[in-house]
């Protein structure tokens, strides 16, 4: 019995592992496309960085009015560059838009990690491209020089504001602030817009068009390609985006909304605010790579009724900085730990990072917290072995009472017998059959928790241990630790008793070779987690031995040559 469960969890950890890497999750029916009442009909959806044409209009539509000239504007274009401690920033003045978001404490190739793409084509939107339910409009805001309030900003960890202008003949005014590290928040960006023509204000729209990172990996490593991320209506929702169909539109109060990669994320944070979110997905090919060769990234559109004064958060998914964000947890939920493991991943996380202030080295640090796992599930385990071995002492027993009841069919009442025969003995004996299985599933739903843990933290993106492992987050360049993970796992399964026949016993011996083969591209952080996990259980295999004596065997039958009388002298 003890062996089918152990089957059990290696073959979940199995599914579980290739599951992780090779399947994305299923996505989610995309809710229906809803819209907010506005001033005058919005145009329809048209392509992203396409011209769409103002609704209603004929095919050879007249052509556009001259555009009035500016009163308010700059006269050239130019580049705007805001550096704080944590992030170089480069607005355009065209549009008043942002270009480049480099985050200083990450680093990618060497240089700083970019989170705007800066490959994608020109006539794709870049973020914060303001728009209106005037198309006419919305191209002339796209196209105009916004007069910037400052050639440059150089904050460190100070609050700092950048504004564009832009005013001309029609009676157009447009303007766009930018609040930099508000509340000392340094991966949050509040952006206020508005829109008004002869005094009469316009639903402001703000596009992020490609959203996040270059869409690819550059190393081939493994990269979760950027998703939808929106919360709604109390729960998480995440769209690939391959899976987006069209527009897949949200309206309400939420939480927050964006586009996620699998460390970084960029999103709208309108707290109470109702406003509406859209998504698009956006296929460009990879540079470089065969023709065909195609990246998807997601583009949102945030509107609201009138004029938007929306934080932005643009920075990693580490869990202390999204709960200084969110004192309320709910965007720390932006973290991917699964769906039922979270309330113990939570806690796993915390213990990693304390343990690391002292240790100064996430590989080190998941030895030692894997160590101090182990040791508070020690009992678990040792009752689950010492229950084993009682088991293995009673498999002679065991194996006669079969033997003897083997001739009846399952459904011959003689074979019901059987049962309560080996139920007695178990009694006899003082064995509880269930009791080596329910202490070892106690213990899994902490190493679902730890692996979770491990394929989210962005504490391991980058983070060396020793030699040829300099970052955690990918796998064994050399597959070093799977082999001596699997070395491990097969002397552990050589060590457990057993109460499996001869050929039940080779079988489960190929478990090593095929978790072996599973974790070969699994991120050198688990691995290194459940090697330490299976020398951990070799150590205490042998104290267990050491604090209980072995099975006793029943003695083997002697052989006699012939009778033997009862004075002990051999009967010829």
């Amino acid at each position: 019995m003890e062996k089918r469960v152990f089957l059990a969890i290696f073959l979940s950890f199995v599914v579980l592992a290739v599951y992780q890497v090779l399947v994305p999750p299923p996505p989610p029916p995309p809710p229906v496309a809803v819209t907010i009442p506005t001033d005058s009909a919005a145009p329809a959806a048209a392509t992203p960085g396409a011209p769409a044409s103002p609704a209603g209009a004929a095919p050879n539509a007249a052509p556009a009015a001259p555009v009035p000239a500016a009163i308010e504007a700059d006269t050239e274009a130019r580049e705007i560059v805001v550096e704080t401690d944590h992030v170089r920033a480069v607005f355009s003045n065209v549009g008043a838009t942002l270009r480049s978001w480099k985050l200083k404490k990450f680093f990618e190739g060497g240089e700083m990690l970019e989170l705007v793409p800066q490959d994608a084509p020109d006539s794709l939107p870049r973020p914060f491209t303001l728009s209106t339910n005037d198309e006419q409009l919305s191209r002339r805001l796209a196209s105009a020089r916004f007069a910037p309030s400052a050639q440059g900003l150089s904050l460190g960890a100070a609050a700092g504001t950048l504004s564009f202008s832009y005013r001309d003949e029609s009676g157009l005014t447009a303007r766009k602030t930018f609040y930099f590290q508000p509340e000392g928040k340094p991966y949050v960006i509040k952006v206020e817009a508005n829109v008004d023509v002869g005094g009469a204000s316009h639903p402001v729209k703000l596009t992020w068009g490609p959203a996040i990172g270059a869409g690819y990996s550059k190393d081939g490593s493994t990269y979760l390609a950027p998703r939808a991320i929106t919360w709604s209506q109390g729960s998480i929702v995440r769209v690939a985006g391959t899976s987006i169909e069209g527009n897949t539109s949200y309206e309400g109060e939420l939480k927050f909304a964006g586009v996620e990669d699998q460390y970084f994320l960029a999103a709208a944070l309108p707290g109470s605010q109702q406003l509406k979110i859209d998504y698009q997905p956006i296929t460009v090919p990879v540079p470089g790579a065969a023709v065909g060769t195609n990246r998807t990234f997601v583009s949102f559109d945030v509107s609201v009724p009138g004029s938007a004064a929306l934080p932005y958060f643009i920075g990693p998914k580490d869990f202390d900085v999204l709960r200084d964000v969110d004192p309320k947890l709910e965007l720390v939920r932006a973290i991917d730990f699964g769906r039922f493991f979270a309330w113990i991943v939570v806690p796993l996380l915390q213990g990693l990072k304390w343990i690391n202030t002292y240790v100064h080295n996430y590989g080190w640090s998941i030895v030692v917290l894997t160590i101090l796992i182990n040791l508070v599930i020690f009992p678990l385990r040792h009752r689950s072995m010492v229950s084993m071995r009682k088991m293995q002492a009673l498999q002679p027993e065991i194996k006669a009472l079969q033997e003897r009841y083997k001739k009846y069919k399952l459904t011959d009442p003689e074979r019901q017998k059987m049962q309560t025969e080996m139920m007695a003995l178990y009694k006899q004996k003082g064995v509880n059959p269930a009791s080596g299985c329910v202490p070892m599933l106690l213990t899994l739903p902490v190493l679902f928790a730890f692996y979770s843990m491990l394929s989210a933290a962005i504490e391991l993106r980058g983070a060396p241990w020793i030699g040829w492992v300099t970052d955690l987050s990918r796998h064994d360049p050399y597959y070093i630790t799977p082999i001596l993970m699997g070395g491990t796992m097969f002397w552990q399964q050589k060590m457990m008793p057993t109460t499996a026949d001869p050929l039940q016993q080779k079988i489960f011996l190929f478990m090593p070779l095929i978790f072996t083969f599973s974790f070969l591209w699994v991120p050198s952080g688990l691995v290194l987690y459940w090697l330490m996990s299976n020398i951990m259980a070799i150590g205490q295999q042998y104290v267990t031995n050491r604090l209980i004596a072995a099975p006793v065997r029943p003695p083997k039958p002697v052989k006699s040559t012939g009778a033997v009388a009862t004075n002990g002298k051999k009967k010829v």
